[in-house]
């Protein structure tokens, strides 16, 4: 009997101890995956769950950890959580969250859990200020407060300090490119590059590479009005019906703004470009500095404005608002009714630092606040680790349906080049060179002493991110990868990473640091988690184009290949197919998942013989007409060039080989246009193969084309706003005319061109004219 009774003791014994275990592990790994707050690693008591891929975790607990007060209101079964002026709202079983009143869904609605309410963790973190990613090379959650992330300057005293360090790093590169310099050969060619877009209603918009972000163009439609920067103004014009077209006013931007871009939604037309010198946002006068024993800088600064005029009366749109950053225009985007914009300020680092001049801090304008130029405190300005770049970097946002709230400005020492936006965050990067610098100087001065090329100095892109958010920028994380990118289309997001494609190296060197084109994938907190490396030896990238979980990459030096690229394994991308043809692709656009347009130009390889018909040297190539290729990539591991289209000759130029946003496109339309310079040289020059020599002045304005895979391309017409007596004066060469169509764009069955002197309408199918209207020359 005793033994019997011995049976149900043990049970117990061993009950707890399984039930302590399990809490231990449930506390530890309770999540699925650990959390790290600000570098610690966060134990729940109530154990985090997942669902439909996002974490869920007890809301006062969490609450708690992230420094945050919860109220619980039982009438509207809702919770609200508040932190340093951040509230954020959610209700039982809804996938709307409000964050100081303004709605947010949420990718999981809030559930009740025994006790607990439960929400998503990524949405209440972000809610309340705080930065949140995947680690999937740690595997782990990182919530991080912005604050902890970059160093402040502080003081003008430390901001001296770090100027010094980077000039000595600048002073160093300078030397060493200078060094490589000597070895690089003239380029036979030139090239440029960039970008893709749509519109689902029965108007076109701008040509953009992100659906949903919209970026600032010369033109505008909103499927009834035309808008136009054109010269120093903005032309609004009344485009239906074509028959009536008519301009119903004309916004003089003289004494405001030097217009780059332009923006349009139903309510606001956004001006985006530089301030005129009189109105710029400048250090304090020559009077007050020598009262204040300062000295006005050598250089003269430039600012960026962005100026906001309200529709509600388009025959006289009203001025509300006028936003100025300091610097030089960098980028800017539109995602629904939040403005960003980027822009780099110089600092004149050498009068700073050798002859002691002393510099204010940078300021922004927001006339939502005051008219007086706000100071961005030397407390309030960070930095990038290892920065390069005497600059500021200042990254601005603000909503336009909401004028009163403050603009949001962001300030860091570094520079930018590059800027690719997505839906929820902007990427910077920037050109850092070889930390080895001793070692790269030693095997240039050796190098030059023996005469034998030096070792080049390596190029690494540091990227910044910049989360996004209802007109709110944080910087979220930063990443290296070696090599530099092209442009923005070599930069993508999708599904949470980042894709990078760079080139690495000197096309002209035959040695192991000839140039070679490389492909990243970064995860959340942008570590590497994939790569392919060493593609195409001695060429250099000259277009990208992300699609999904394809890539696809154009390099070249004498011929084209179209590399393709499986990207569906984060961890292990595969470059699966390469076609390689004459010519060169400038820019990639999507015809549909299967199909692939190019535009570049066409191009031939020339061999220099002796007088004994040997080959001397290197083969060179060298750029004919523009061409216009459609790609079946259908069978990624064998791309096929379906068709090919070849417009003029050698000189022939078009806007879109280094402007995306200059490309009319619609599938559903089978419309094809862009505007081009047609340049075609003689038969005397055709019979003697010349290749070099450039043609002369035929065609100045838009092409439209049909296509699709079957027919291929087929020429609709031209539409050229020269007369015949223009054409006679034009000679051999053309210019930068009145005359020149710049975009095309339709609105139901009407075509438009537009160049700054006329607004011409035609048949969408038939291209006859409708109606056109002359534009006087500004003032």
């Amino acid at each position: 009997m005793k033994r019997l009774r011995r049976i149900p003791i043990l049970l117990m014994i061993l009950a707890v101890c399984l039930i302590s275990s399990s809490f231990q592990a449930s506390v530890v790994e309770s999540s699925g995956y650990p959390v790290v707050l600000n570098g610690e690693t966060v134990y729940f008591e109530t154990a985090p769950f997942q669902t439909g891929g996002t974490m869920m975790v007890p809301m006062r607990e969490w609450a708690n950890k992230l420094g945050a007060s919860v109220e619980w209101d039982a009438s509207t079964h809702s919770a609200t959580a508040v932190r340093e002026g951040k509230e954020w709202k959610v209700s039982v079983n809804q996938t709307t969250a409000y964050r100081n009143g303004t709605s947010h869904e949420m990718e999981q609605p809030a559930v009740i859990n025994g006790d607990h309410l439960m929400v998503p963790l990524r949405a209440m973190s972000e809610g309340l200020g705080y930065i949140v990613k995947w680690d999937s090379v740690g595997e782990q959650v990182l919530v991080d407060d912005e604050g902890l992330f970059l160093p402040k300057v502080g003081t003008y005293d430390n901001l001296k300090a770090l100027l010094a360090a980077t000039v000595q790093k600048e002073e160093t590169n300078l030397k060493l490119q200078g060094d490589s310099a000597l070895i690089k050969s003239p380029m036979a060619m030139e090239s440029a590059a960039v970008a893709t877009g749509g519109s689902s209603a029965d108007f076109s918009g701008t040509n953009l590479q992100v659906e949903g972000v919209d970026e600032g163009d010369l033109v505008k439609t909103d499927g009834e009005y035309i808008y136009q920067v054109n010269e120093n103004r903005v032309i609004i014009t009344s485009a239906v019906p074509a028959t009536d077209m008519k301009i119903l006013s004309t916004i003089d931007l003289n004494d405001v703004i030097h217009p780059a871009d332009i923006y349009v939604d139903d309510r606001f037309l956004v001006v985006v470009g530089s301030a005129p010198v009189e109105n710029r946002v400048l250090p304090m006068t020559k009077e007050k500095a020598r009262t204040q024993d300062l000295v006005m800088p050598a250089i003269f600064p430039n600012s960026t404005k962005a100026v906001v005029y309200s529709l509600e009366n388009r025959s006289n749109p009203a001025l509300v608002r006028e936003v100025e950053l300091e610097g030089n225009y960098v980028a800017s985007r539109k995602i629904g009714d939040s403005l960003y914009f980027v822009t780099q300020q110089y600092l004149n680092a050498y009068a700073i630092l050798e002859k002691g001049q002393e510099t204010r801090a940078p300021q922004y304008k927001d006339s939502a606040q005051s008219e007086e130029p706000i100071e961005i405190g030397y407390e309030q300005i960070t930095y990038f680790p290892d920065f390069s770049g005497s600059n500021y970097l200042h990254v601005a946002g603000f909503r336009l349906d909401k004028g009163t709230e403050p603009v949001n400005v962001s300030t860091y020492l570094g520079a930018g080049e590059q800027v690719y936006v997505s839906l929820n965050h902007l990427y910077v990067t920037l050109t850092q060179y070889d930390k080895d610098e001793a070692a790269a100087s030693e095997s240039t001065e050796q190098s030059m002493k023996l005469r034998l090329p030096s070792r080049p100095l390596k190029a690494n892109s540091q990227i910044f991110k910049f989360r996004l958010d209802e007109g709110e920028t944080r910087y979220v994380a930063s990443g290296t990868v070696p090599g530099t990118p092209i442009n923005q289309f070599a930069m993508d997001e999708y599904e949470g990473r980042f894709r990078i494609a760079t080139t690495t190296g000197d096309m002209w060197r035959n040695d192991e640091h000839t140039s070679k084109n490389n492909l990243y994938i970064l995860d959340e907190a942008m570590n590497v988690t994939g790569k392919i490396e060493g593609i195409a030896p001695g060429e250099r990238i000259y277009s990208v184009r992300f699609m999904g979980n394809r890539g696809y990459m154009v390099t070249f030096k004498t011929v084209d290949p179209l590399f393709a690229f499986d990207l569906s394994d984060p961890a292990s991308p595969e470059l699966l197919g390469a076609l390689k043809i004459p010519g060169y692709s400038d820019y990639l656009h999507p015809y549909d998942e299967n199909h692939l347009i190019g535009f570049g130009k066409e191009a031939v390889e020339v061999v220099e013989k002796d007088a004994s018909g040997r080959a001397v040297g290197q083969p060179q190539a060298y750029y004919q007409g523009m061409k216009v290729a459609l790609f079946d990539v259908s069978d990624i591991t064998r791309p096929i060039e379906l068709f090919n289209e070849t417009i003029g000759d050698r000189g022939t130029e078009s806007e879109l080989l280094h402007n995306h946003r200059a490309l009319l496109f619609s599938k559903e339309k089978n419309l094809l246009a862009f505007p081009v310079t047609v340049a075609e040289v003689s038969e005397n020059k055709k019979n003697r193969m010349d290749v070099v020599s450039h043609g002369d002045f035929v065609f100045q304005g838009a092409y439209i084309y049909s296509l699709d895979p079957v027919n291929g391309f087929q020429l609709r017409g031209k539409i050229s706003h020269l007369s015949e007596e223009d054409m006679a004066k034009a000679g051999q060469y053309w210019y930068d005319s009145r005359k020149n169509v710049q975009r095309i764009l339709y609105i139901g069955n009407t075509l438009y061109t537009l160049s700054p002197s006329e607004i011409r309408a035609n048949d969408l199918q038939t291209l006859k004219p409708i109606q056109s209207i002359a534009i006087s020359p500004g003032s």
